[in-house]
């Protein structure tokens, strides 16, 4: 008795190999996906990054400028302290913005075509 499997069905997506996943990682087409992420969130990253690590700074060494009152008793430090949350979720819509535009198209021929056994 044969113990063969059954051929995959048509709705079933091409699983591919080993040797695929790594032809499609030394592509130029991944190459330019991999850089066209890179290129966007690493200034972003260390751009947040070093906006935190001066309002952490500011708060340790500038009593004085974060403790300005500027009306009411709404000082320096509160309104960058706001600041912080408003600058995190504007670099997460960014991205997101980014990445529907410029990454998603180029990621989704890479996994039709991988998925496609072309």
């Amino acid at each position: 008795m044969a113990t063969d499997a059954p051929p995959p069905s048509k709705a079933e997506p091409h699983l591919p190999t080993t040797e695929e996943f790594v032809e499609v990682q030394e592509s130029a087409e991944f190459g330019e996906l991999r850089r066209a992420h890179r290129s966007f969130a690493f200034p972003l990253t260390i751009g947040f990054i070093s906006w935190y690590l001066l309002y952490v700074l500011l708060s340790i060494y500038a009593d004085d400028f974060m403790g300005t009152k500027l009306f009411g008793n709404i000082n320096v430090a509160f309104v960058l302290g706001l600041a912080q949350f408003l600058t995190t979720f504007l670099i997460a819509w960014w991205y997101e913005r980014h990445s529907s535009r410029q990454l998603d198209p180029k990621a989704e021929a890479i996994k039709s075509r991988m998925e496609g056994g072309a």
